[in-house]
């Protein structure tokens, strides 16, 4: 069985262009988080964890570029033999880092970077390239780097019409109604409903409420469009 190479497809403003990864990565860490933030209501002995948005999911990994080539002499040691062998070919390794550092620069007719995706086995992550972080750490005589290591950085991208499908949730552009059960209360219903439970005076307003406490079981309140 052939052993599959990892790589990275660039999509372009028509169709798309694939590279090579030279050698496959030995790990690579994915990281996934979300948004949180704090609000403090009266009376509560603490304040109430508002969930306000996914975070972009990150991918990095180290990747390996060796462009000088060996011939068999190289086995023997013999130093001054595998250099003056014709066999040997080195070539300038940034020939091949500038795809991947190239990644970070605005596409002209794109008007930004391009959005790649990198594909090795079960794993296809589309995102953009963030940071790219370049070791050099084999020359020829002349300067020429023929070995380097890439340390790199992806990040996820949304699609907005994914998303939808994927996590749908109510919209709160139109006006609804809630039967109040038992100990409900406004500032419950306002985070349910918006996402932010000072917003329960807007609910207080829209159904002729002077205190937040004038709420019984049954009753039926509006939930206001936004």
């Amino acid at each position: 069985m052939a052993f599959k190479k990892a790589k990275i497809k660039i999509y372009k403003e028509k169709g798309s262009e694939e590279v090579a990864v030279l050698f496959n990565p030995a790990e690579y860490n994915l990281a996934e988080a979300a948004n949180y933030s704090e609000k403090n209501i009266p009376g509560l002995s603490g304040p109430i964890t508002q969930f306000i948005s996914g975070a972009a999911s990150t991918l990095n990994m180290t990747l390996m570029f060796d462009t000088y080539e060996t011939s068999p002499s190289e086995a023997s040691g013999n130093v001054a033999a595998k250099m003056s062998e014709s066999k040997i070919n080195p070539t300038d390794v940034t020939l091949l880092t500038r795809k991947i550092t190239g990644l970070l620069n605005i596409d002209g007719s794109l008007h930004r970077p391009p959005i790649c995706e990198f594909i090795w086995g079960s794993l296809c992550f589309k995102g953009v390239v963030t940071n790219v972080n370049q070791s050099y750490t084999m020359f020829m005589e002349n300067g020429m780097p023929v070995r380097a290591k890439l340390e790199i950085t992806f990040k996820s991208v949304l699609d907005l019409q994914e998303s939808k499908k994927q996590a749908p949730f109510e919209s709160p552009d139109r006006t609804k109604c809630r039967v109040i059960k038992q100990g409900t209360q406004l500032w419950e219903l306002a985070w349910e409903e918006y996402g932010d439970p000072s917003m329960w005076r807007l609910i207080a307003k829209e159904n002729g409420l002077l205190s937040p406490l004038d709420l019984y079981p049954g009753q039926v309140l509006k939930l206001p469009a936004l």
